[in-house]
This record gives structure tokens, C-alpha cells and sequence, in this order.
């Protein structure tokens, strides 16, 4: 029997994710799969988006059956297993005769009959044990039951390390909130660039609620914005809101006719930059000549020049008014649109993380003219991340001191830009810091300094 094509959009995309360290996101909004009808394409997200989630969940369940350990089993007959395993424990409207003969067939489409027989029976044991709630998710109940970081980590399906950092961190209970934010689909948001936007949008079907943080941002509550007229044409761009408050906290006005983004692909915030500052001179770098060519097509009616270099060495010699360092980070704020990181990510890599991240400081401080502001910002929980790079560079540069987030979270309170009723409540510290489940929106830190 043929694969349906939406388990096979979702094989395939899950094989690219694990063997080219890809983005699953990035897959599923690509070309490659424009053609799937709406159903499909809605079948391919849930199935790659889920196995993302619950993987750690999903090989617990497959290694009790497996007669083989998991770790000697081929990439395509893991996947297709998956595949299954999520279906049959998490999708309701799915037969299971359905998930096991599909997941067959993909093992036969991916060469690999030899194993066709192998993952018949370790699916076969599985669907004779389906618990009575199919597809209702009773992991929250379990957590409750150690409420350690092990258990929190077993139940939510994360790293237990990552897990143990959040507690410290943040305690058990946001530890929990931030693990069950993870593993749901966030809602779109999106940034309204024009006066009549709102009301184009929904003219053209599209159900929008107030944004939680921003007036300029909605939320879609119905609908595909993506298909609307007024986002092909750029009028109004997806953005969390936590990426266009960062964005925000960059400034406007006669002070900031200078502005520097020295690591702006895919030029979200850079184009966030533009609308509010019309007038400003505003100079983007990207290191990656084909993410740079992307973001020139996002920029076409921007007055914003585009260059090419690596933010540790910047190639601007006059001095800018206002810099955004928004670095490459973990993305650990993010993990409900990226699932896959925290599969990827290790404790070594943010050491090395903050390294890169102290020297992009370093040189985007050394862009910054006397007076100037600049905002270095991650999508990261992480402390070395955020303020261990800020503590480290300003120890060595007493030219460098931080604002406090806080009063210019006021301001924009104040201006009507921010509608989140306590703005304090967006900071930790001097610092602002939102964290997924606790603020409706992605994990940012950002530090305010000025020279």
C-alpha cells in the first residue's frame, strides 16, 4: 500500500532534521512541501512537531519492545517507529491499523525490508498495550509524583540536565510550567507594520486578538496568515513578541540616526528597527552570504545596507548611535517552536557559546559612539548566556554601564507601545528576562547598556 503523503513529508522531514541538523520548522514552511493539501500539511506538522517533542517518551516505550537496543537500530527504522509510537499513544483520530501498516511501508520506501518484519512486531506489542485514554496527555500528573528534575524530565520528555539547570535556576515550579510550554504548539503572532493591516487581515478571514505585550502585535486565533495578501506584500510580518519588544527596547528618536544590527539574519528585528526608526541610517551584518541574500529580500523597501562579515570583526569604521547584538545562542528559550535543540544541545556548547557571545560584545562595544545605547540580547534561560557575557565585558570596560530594564519598560508603558499590564514583572533584575509559560511568549534576555 502507498504512504499517504503526509507521513511521508513527515519521514522525510525528521530523516533531514537528524542526519543534516536541520530545522524542522524551516522544513515544513519550505517549498518542498507547499503543494501538500491544508489536511496534509496539518498531519505532517503534528506528526513531526510531536515525535520532536515527546522523542525521549517515544524511545522509552519502542526499547521496551525492541528486541534490538535502540542505539543499533538504523536512523530510517527509529524514525518510522517514532512515527508509529506517536500516533498510537498521542492521536486520537488516527486507527492504529493505520499508524502500523504506514510505518511498515516507510521502512519498505526507505530500503529497509530487511526490517519490515522486525518493526511489525515491536508495533504489533504496542498497539496491544494503547492505554484507555488515547490521546489524552497525562504526563502532568505524573511529574507530580517525584517532583524532582528527574522526574520532571521524564515526564515532559527533556534533557534531565537541561532540567536540573532550570530548577536552580528558576525553581521547581517554573521549571515544570517552562517543560509543559515546550511541549505545545505556540500560538502565531504577528507585528502589524501599517494602520489598516489589522483590519485587511480580517477581511481576508484571518481572527486576531489583542497582543499580550505589544499594541503593535496580534494574536491569530483562527486562520493561515500565511496565506493572506497582506503578508505576502509584507505588510505584517510573524514575530514573537518577546523578539519585537527586544526589538523595541533598541530605541527611537533624534538620539538613534546611527543604528547597527551586527548579527541580524533573518532580520526580523532589523526590519522592526526600520519602521520605528524611518530616518535612521541603519547598517545590518550577517556572516552567511545565503542568509544575507534572504534578508535583502525581507528588507526591499527598507533604506537598510546589508553586509556581509563576522560580528567579532566588524568592518564599520563610524561610530553608531544605537547597536542590537541579538547573538547566535542555545535557543533555549525556544523550544516549543525548535523541539530539536534540546536534543542537540550539550553542556559543552554553552561554554563555547559564551565565548562567541563575549567576543561579539566586545566588538559591537567598540562600535558604539560616546552616549550611544546598545541591546545584547539571546533567545537563552541560560546564565552564561546572558548575564555572565554581560558581567565579563563589563568588568573589563568601565566606558560600559547597564540601564535598567526596568524604567525603560516603563516608558513604553507609558508611550502605549507595551499593553503588558506590569512591566517589572517582564525583568529579573536589571535585566528583562521572560520565560516561556511564565510571559505569553519565547524565552529573550536582553541587557540595555550604554557607553
Amino acid at each position: 500500500m502507498p504512504v499517504s503523503p503526509a507521513r511521508a513529508a513527515a519521514f522525510d522531514i525528521l530523516t533531514r532534521v537528524e542526519r543534516e541538523n536541520s530545522y524542522a520548522s524551516e522544513l515544513l514552511h519550505s517549498a518542498a512541501y507547499a503543494n501538500l493539501s491544508k489536511a496534509d500539511h496539518a498531519l505532517t506538522t503534528e506528526l513531526v512537531m510531536g515525535v520532536l517533542r515527546w522523542r525521549s517518551r517515544l524511545d522509552e516505550e519502542i526499547a521496551a519492545e525492541s528486541s534490538q537496543p535502540i542505539s543499533k537500530l538504523d536512523l530510517e527504522v527509529l524514525l518510522a517507529l517514532r512515527l508509529a509510537v506517536y500516533q498510537l499513544r498521542y492521536l486520537d483520530r488516527v486507527p492504529a491499523a493505520a499508524a502500523l501498516n504506514e510505518s511498515v511501508e516507510l521502512v519498505k520506501r526507505a530500503r529497509k525490508r530487511s526490517a519490515t518484519g522486525f518493526v511489525n512486531a515491536v508495533l504489533r506489542k504496542l498497539s496491544a498495550n494503547l492505554p484507555f485514554d488515547k490521546g489524552v496527555i497525562t504526563e502532568s500528573t505524573e511529574a507530580h509524583r517525584g517532583d524532582t528534575s528527574q522526574s520532571l524530565a521524564r515526564a515532559w520528555a527533556h534533557p534531565k540536565w537541561l532540567v536540573e539547570r532550570w530548577v536552580r535556576a528558576y525553581g521547581l515550579e517554573v521549571a515544570q510550567k517552562i517543560c509543559e510550554r515546550d511541549q505545545s504548539a505556540p500560538a502565531t503572532t504577528i507585528r502589524l507594520r501599517t494602520t489598516t493591516a489589522a483590519r485587511e487581515l480580517t477581511q481576508q478571514g484571518i481572527s486576531l486578538l489583542p497582543g499580550a505585550l505589544l499594541s503593535s502585535a496580534r494574536r491569530v486565533q483562527a486562520g493561515d496568515v500565511t496565506k493572506t495578501r497582506a503578508f505576502r506584500e509584507g505588510r505584517v510580518v510573524i514575530q514573537d513578541e518577546a523578539s519585537q519588544l527586544v526589538a523595541a527596547l533598541v530605541g527611537t528618536g533624534e538620539e538613534g540616526r546611527r543604528i547597527l544590527d551586527c548579527c541580524a539574519a533573518p532580520g526580523g528585528k532589523t526590519l522592526a528597527i526600520a519602521d520605528q526608526n524611518v530616518d535612521a541610517e541603519i547598517t545590518a551584518v550577517e556572516l552567511h552570504p545565503h542568509r544575507a541574500r534572504l534578508m535583502r529580500k525581507l528588507l526591499l523597501d527598507q533604506r537598510v545596507d546589508i553586509i556581509v562579515a563576522d560580528a567579532r570583526a566588524l568592518p564599520t569604521t563610524q561610530p553608531f548611535d544605537r547597536v542590537l547584538a541579538d547573538v547566535p545562542c542555545s535557543g533555549t528559550g525556544t523550544l516549543a517552536r525548535h523541539p530539536e535543540i534540546k536534543w542537540r544541545l550539550k553542556l559543552d556548547d554553552l561554554s563555547e557559546l559564551h565565548q562567541r557571545q563575549v567576543a561579539i560584545l566586545r566588538s559591537a562595544i567598540e562600535q558604539l559612539a560616546p552616549g550611544g545605547r546598545l541591546v545584547y540580547s539571546t533567545c537563552s534561560l541560560e546564565t552564561e548566556e546572558n548575564e555572565d557575557v554581560v558581567c565579563e565585558v563589563l568588568t573589563e570596560n568601565e566606558t560600559i554601564r547597564v540601564i535598567d530594564c526596568r524604567e525603560e519598560l516603563k516608558k513604553l508603558k507609558a508611550s502605549g507601545a507595551l499593553s503588558w499590564p506590569d512591566p517589572v514583572s517582564l525583568a529579573r533584575g536589571p535585566y528583562l528576562r521572560t520565560i516561556p509559560a511564565v510571559h505569553p511568549c519565547d524565552g529573550f534576555f536582553a541587557a540595555i547598556l550604554k557607553k
